[in-house]
């Protein structure tokens, strides 16, 4: 009996390890920078030097590439132009069909976004495709936000499996082989649906669940088009524009309430857009914050709101005491569904450079039942003419 207690002590201590291994080694990535995301691990023969390309599967730590690739250096220059390297002291550029690609665990069934700085290079058209295989999306770089020549941007996935392909490429064609987008920083985040509150139809309405965001970053994060409820960096928000809009944090920006805040940017380029419940034939309110980022985006802001059948220009009125104010629009809810949309009434700009694009911040968004608030007044007068009517008998 006591040699079997012994063996079976034997076999646990053997099996122990390699289960607690197999957990660390399945265990989906934390948020935050993938293995390697900001291209500062050095390859095994060390950083390449100034202007050298790779061709095909490279030493990239913890990526594997395919076509031509380049490991670029801040302050790296081809001709006249200086190469932008998004953050720290190491970039890749992607030329003409080529690929970067890594492994990564993530739990099945969930939403991830993908945060990413990219730049272009020497062509005005380049794109880059972000993809996690079936899911794709080509992102047109051609748009300049900020004088920076570079923005973080945001994209999401659903998990198929617990072990996905994250590809970024350059699907251009370009003359000249060694121009292509820029790519740096790649962080992944996993997303949480919130809640919709007990009196908010509006799901995320304060914007508190979003893309993951850099602390060194005081650029806010570009969401592009997204036209899929179901898988939005920002859930529950769709973007329904060819233009991107702005996730905005509180660190950087004045954000009306909490951590999180939307700016939009190019005018009805740039819509965000949520279809929300509601009940037919019934009254209800649309309100939400509209302020300004403290960025130096020139006045006037104005955004245009709607709400089913309903539009609404509403201009920001600038309070020495706060950045933002509440607004309000009222309408029927003429279906079970009814969508609510938000853009910029002016293109706007920021009056310390005069050309990066800046607007309106949007936050706080709510939508409820406001035939009770009515109820609740009519109550009132039918008690003060109930009261009068006491007194007049008694009189």
């Amino acid at each position: 009996m006591a040699r079997s207690s012994t063996r079976m002590k034997w076999v646990v201590s053997m099996f122990v390890p390699l289960i607690l291994l197999h957990l660390v080694l399945a265990a989906p990535e934390e948020d935050g920078l993938v293995p390697n995301g900001d291209f500062e691990a050095s390859p095994s023969n060390g950083f390449p030097s100034e202007a050298t390309i790779i061709e095909g599967p490279s030493e990239v730590p913890s990526w594997k590439s395919n076509g031509t690739v380049e490991l670029v250096e801040s302050g790296q220059k081809q001709g006249g132009m200086i190469l932008i390297v998004p953050q720290g002291r190491h970039a890749i550029r992607l030329g003409n069909d080529a690929e970067i690609s890594q492994e990564v665990t993530v739990e099945k069934g969930s939403i991830y976004s993908i945060t990413f700085c990219a730049a272009r290079t020497c062509a005005q058209l380049e794109p880059i495709n972000v993809s996690v295989p079936p899911a794709s999306q080509t992102i047109d770089l051609q748009t300049l936000y900020n004088v920076q020549g570079w923005n973080p941007y945001a994209v999401a996935f659903n998990a198929d499996e617990d072990n996905v392909r994250l590809v970024f490429k350059n699907p251009g064609m370009e003359d000249d082989p060694t121009c292509g987008p820029i790519l740096d920083n790649i962080a992944i985040k996993k997303l949480f649906t919130p809640d919709k509150p007990k009196d908010n139809a509006v799901i995320n309405g304060d914007f508190e669940e979003g893309p993951w965001m850099f602390k060194n970053t005081s650029m806010g994060v570009l969401l592009p088009t997204n036209l899929d409820e179901e898988t939005s960096s920002m859930p529950g928000w769709i973007v329904e524009s060819n233009r991107a809009i702005r996730y905005i944090d509180s660190d950087h920006y004045a954000v009306p309430q909490g951590k999180r805040a939307i700016e939009l940017l190019s005018g009805k380029e740039g819509i965000i857009s949520q279809m929300v419940e509601t009940s037919p034939d019934k009254l209800y309110s649309l309100t939400f914050s509209l302020g300004h980022a403290d960025d130096k985006c020139k006045e006037p802001l104005a955004v245009m709101a709607f709400a089913g059948d309903q539009a609404q220009n509403i201009h920001y009125t600038p309070n020495s005491n706060s950045t933002f104010q509440t607004a309000n629009l009222n309408f029927t809810a003429k279906a079970d569904r009814t969508r609510i949309a938000f853009y910029s009434a002016y293109y706007n700009t920021r009056s310390d450079d005069m050309s990066s694009l800046c607007g309106p911040v949007v936050d706080d968004v709510r939508v409820w039942f406001s035939m009770s608030n009515r109820l609740g007044g009519l109550g009132f007068v039918r008690l003060g003419l109930g009261v009068l009517g006491l007194v007049w008998l008694l009189l």
